[in-house]
């Protein structure tokens, strides 16, 4: 039977702490248990059934931590691996535990940003390769044109550190200049990659001051509370003790411990796990 759990968040590494930071403000009173699986990532460009299978390693993994809800804070998981999680692995073992994505809260409410009705959407391969953004922001906004730019070396200098080095300014023009040239009235970006938005003042840099550069940190956070109010049965089953506890699939946790540390004023500390097999 279900016990009582703290609130589990997911990526493939360092970038759901964007994610991580904004839920954590809004929903301060509950407990969490984040998972980066540095130690594989990025998931951008494997295959579909490789990021099934990596991120249900990870999923069971909190659920053992006792998680009665986990938030996919990756973008590429959310698009290969939450469905089949949801309509088929879940109903197996784990027909009382909810794992719930980014994609359909930030497609909700995405269209609302545009005022030209053209949105550019900057993802990894695979998010980009799924069209999961195209098929859910045109459920919500069928008049809105969606245009994607995969952008693959972007979570590298992320994870790598480099992010904040004037070299990556060249890789943040790249992308946007490929994206941009699909369209010139785009006037919305999406950051379709949780890592993206340590990436965000670079971005907003390089473009003209019209054009909005959403993240998804608060969008996510105010569906997971309107989320927990709608399910007060799942609601009641997370614990309240503002506690957050961090681990990672690497064994060298130091750099996960600094840009933790970005988002989260008091140290970070992270834990060592295994997850495979």
């Amino acid at each position: 039977m279900l016990t009582n759990g703290p609130i589990g968040v997911f990526d493939s590494g360092i970038g759901g702490l964007t994610v991580f930071g904004s839920i954590a403000k809004l929903l301060p009173q509950y407990d969490y248990v984040y998972l980066g699986d540095n130690k594989r990532s990025p998931y951008g460009d494997r295959t579909f059934n490789t990021i099934h299978e990596y991120t249900w390693e990870c999923v069971q993994w909190l659920f053992k931590q006792g998680c009665p809800l986990v938030i996919l804070a990756c973008n590429t998981a959310s698009a290969k691996a939450l469905r089949t999680i949801q309509q088929k692995d879940l109903k197996d073992d784990y027909a009382d535990r909810r794992v719930l994505g980014v994609i359909r809260p930030t497609a909700e409410v995405i269209g609302d940003y545009s005022s030209s009705k053209k949105i550019g959407v900057l993802g990894t391969a695979g998010t980009v390769q799924s069209g999961s953004y195209k098929l859910e922001i045109n459920k919500f906004f069928p008049d809105l044109k969606v245009y994607q730019q995969a952008c693959p070396l972007w979570v590298p200098l992320i994870e790598n550190g480099e992010y904040n080095k004037p070299g990556s300014d060249y890789f943040v023009r790249l992308y946007l200049d490929e994206l941009m040239a699909q369209s010139p009235d785009i006037d919305t970006l999406l950051l379709a990659c949780t890592h993206y938005p340590l990436l965000q003042d670079r971005i907003q840099a390089a473009l003209p001051q019209h054009i909005k550069v959403v993240g998804q940190g608060e969008i996510v956070a105010h569906s997971l509370a309107d989320y927990l109010q709608r399910h007060p049965e799942m609601e009641t089953k997370i614990t309240r003790g503002g506690t957050r506890n961090f681990f990672t699939t690497t064994d060298d946790t130091e750099q996960f411990d600094k840009t933790a540390s970005i988002f989260f004023p008091d140290a970070v500390k992270a834990g060592f796990v295994n997850v495979e097999g």
